[in-house]
């Protein structure tokens, strides 16, 4: 067995940061040597760090980890997951990324720097290309830093694809309904839905241009009109975003046509065999009242994206209702598939 790659991740006691450490626990590629937090726990073990806001079961020996702080990453570590908040992304990672190490982000204030890989894997592993522009513009010789999406995008944009890669999407209407986990922990909700999350639908709009934009002479050309209009919504589920789609495309499919795009869509790290690739990124549900975050939040290992409901509809040519796990998918699985796909590639 080759030698696994040393890793860290960085924000390691959040809703993110510890679906990255299950997720890398046992992961075939990846040994996690390095976990970091806030100030206050540096020193004490990760057990004494979570015990109060634990969100999965951890083994013994992740559990008596040390925490450090950003001045203490071993000299061997090659690759690190950043969980950190925007504004601690903002001050951080171009710094650990210019020293060297290639730095996948879950924030988002890097998402609109264009010589910054903005990456679904599925849909634009092309883009990584961008890493050695990156490198030329910024001096680095070997970091780099790869950006993960805005989390309820994967839900959407991913059973979008295989149908714009035919059809051409023209434009979209999407209502998002969104986890509380989305928002991180201390968050509550009760018996309400709060119509608003600050600065979500702005992403949800703008990302797309990037993800899609096409890839040619070293930069990205950006769609030039807006794809989507969307209402995004916190509602009292614990994980798992659902949208419901209204889309027009070009040339009109048929639900037939559809279908059958989405049953046989796979992609590079499908065709690679990359560990955390789902063998079916979208799952189609017949039954009329699916997906449902309490049941289908799961499939593929989180990995997946479960669609049902599809139908005509009176204004545009399709809708369909889709579901995401937001902490897998769209966070820690999301960000690792990238690093596998980017590994793979023999960017790093």
């Amino acid at each position: 067995m080759n030698k696994k790659i040393p890793i860290g991740i960085l924000g390691a006691t959040g809703c993110v940061g510890q679906t990255y450490v299950k997720l890398l626990e046992e992961h075939p590629l990846f040994e996690i040597c390095y976990l970091s937090a806030s100030s206050k726990w540096k020193g004490h073990t990760y057990l004494e760090a979570i015990q109060n806001n634990a969100y999965y079961f951890f083994s013994e020996k992740m559990l008596k980890i040390k925490l450090f702080s950003l001045d203490e990453i071993p000299s061997h570590v090659e690759l690190l997951f950043s969980a950190f908040k925007d504004e601690e992304a903002k001050k951080k990672e171009l710094l650990l990324a210019s020293m060297g190490f290639a730095v996948f982000s879950s924030g988002s204030h890097f998402r609109k720097d264009l010589d910054i890989p903005l990456i679904i894997p599925e849909i634009n592993p092309d883009h990584l290309a961008l890493i050695p522009v990156q490198r030329k513009n910024r001096k680095w010789k070997k970091g780099c830093l790869i950006a993960k999406p805005n989390c309820t995008l994967q839900s959407f944009l991913l059973p979008l694809f295989p149908l714009h890669c035919r059809f051409k999407l023209k434009k979209g209407i999407v209502t998002t309904m969104q986890s509380v986990s989305g928002q991180g922990r201390g968050f509550k909700l009760e018996k309400n839905i709060i119509p608003h999350i600050e600065g979500e639908e702005e992403k949800i709009e703008n990302e797309p241009l990037k993800i899609l934009g096409k890839f040619h002479q070293n930069k990205i050309t950006l769609f030039k009109k807006p794809l989507f209009a969307v209402h995004s919504n916190r509602v009292p589920v614990s994980e798992g975003h659902l949208v419901c789609v209204s889309a027009s495309f070009e040339e009109k499919p048929t639900l037939e046509e559809v279908v059958d795009l989405w049953d046989h869509f796979r992609a590079l790290p499908q065709e690679k065999t990359l560990f955390s690739a789902p063998k079916n990124p979208i799952l189609y549900k017949k039954e009329k009242d699916r997906p449902q975050p309490a049941l289908d939040k799961g499939e593929g290992g989180g990995m997946s994206v479960t669609v049902g409901r599809l139908r005509k509809c009176p204004f545009f040519d399709i809708r369909f209702t889709a579901l995401s796990h937001n902490l897998i998918r769209g966070a820690a699985g999301g960000g690792i598939l990238s690093a596998e796909l980017t590994l793979s590639e023999g960017y790093i």
